[in-house]
């Protein structure tokens, strides 16, 4: 077993990578980011290599997200420089894995949350499994839905994109399926032979059947409600029809939308649709490092990393409230940052 982070290496005729941060969740740091990327750039153009598996080390999850800590440690120092970097460095990396001219097959297993989303979720074969749970809960933490997740969402069916972005609510596999995020279930017990045989061929047509997911999904059945909702020219409309419908589905989702950060909602429902109106990857990403670039210095991010990580109070004070939310600050963290952090500029 390697000491790597993320080990990368070619088996038969296929490139691997696998996360090996079982005791963190697999969570991605900046090193690591920066591995992906080193090995999709060695392996675009070795002809012994046919295609990339991408899977990770132990049951919980695939990667459970962006470790942040680092980032959390910088901003409140008021350096925030570090954030930006890692988030610039990982996007260029997710937009690889999105355009890459070779099949890259991503196994995801238990948490594929965040940064795993980012990096299993724009591989051109997206296996999931019976223990998958997919999310993006990004306003949870003052954040938004990057790495290319509102590319992701803007491609949902109906308005679930945007259902699914300001609730953060964890996807099975049968609803991953549903809303695009992944493409094939096929039962965990499987995959190893399946990863054999990618190995021993380079054939993407190795790949099982599809199956049903013996777990029913829950997404296809909200879906009259969602897009009765959520189809809302802005939050606080949404708001505004939750609190009117008088149903289930409505008070479980006002309490999320109550709970998570106003400011990076409404952000989000703004890049959601941004990024539907030019839904490229490339176009997704800087528009999200508008917001991301901009989070721990004028947004609600080093707030929400301290409540739901740090000190795990649960218990953030918000920049604002949902009634209270000047439109001007949302459309302040979605300003075009200019050339000085074009994102497709090499790393050194």
């Amino acid at each position: 077993m390697s000491d790597a982070t993320m080990i990368a290496r070619i088996e038969g005729r296929a490139g691997r990578l696998t996360f090996n941060r079982e005791g963190a969740l697999n969570a991605l740091d900046h090193d690591m980011a920066l591995a992906i990327e080193t090995a999709l750039d060695s392996w675009r153009d070795d002809a012994s290599v046919d295609l990339v598996i991408i899977d990770a080390h132990g049951d919980r999850a695939f990667c459970a997200g962006g470790d942040i800590a680092a980032v959390y440690r910088a901003g409140i120092e008021g350096d925030y420089a570090p954030g930006r970097d890692f988030w610039r460095d990982e996007y260029r990396m997710n937009a690889k894995i999105a355009e890459y001219p070779k099949p890259i097959v991503a196994f995801m297993q238990g948490f594929v949350m965040g940064g795993g989303v980012g990096v299993g979720g724009h591989a051109s074969h997206r296996i999931v499994g019976e223990s998958t749970q997919v999310s993006m809960p990004e306003s949870g933490i003052g954040l938004i839905p990057d790495v290319g997740g509102t590319l992701l969402l803007a491609r949902a069916p109906g308005h679930v994109g945007e259902y699914l972005g300001l609730t953060g609510t964890r996807m099975v596999a049968a609803d991953a399926l549903y809303a695009g995020f992944a493409d094939l279930f096929v039962p965990e017990a499987e995959w190893e032979d399946a990863k054999d045989r990618l190995i021993k061929t380079g054939n993407i047509d190795t790949l099982p059947m599809a199956r049903t997911p013996p777990a029913p999904g829950t997404l296809a059945d909200l879906r009259a409600d969602i897009d009765r909702i959520f189809w809302a020219e802005d939050l606080a409309a949404i708001v505004a029809k939750l609190e009117t419908a008088g149903s289930d589905f409505a008070t479980r989702t006002l309490k999320t939308l109550y709970r998570n950060s106003p400011l990076s909602m409404a952000a989000t429902l703004r890049l959601v649709r941004m990024t539907r109106a030019n839904p490229t990857i490339r176009a997704a990403l800087e528009h999200e490092f508008r917001f991301t670039w901009r989070a721990a210095e004028m947004g609600d991010f080093l707030e929400g990393v301290r409540a739901q990580i740090i000190d795990k109070d649960r218990d953030p004070h918000w920049k604002h409230t949902l009634a209270s939310l000047p439109p001007e600050d949302v459309a302040a963290m979605l300003e075009p940052l200019g050339p000085n952090w074009a994102i497709w500029e090499e790393k050194p």
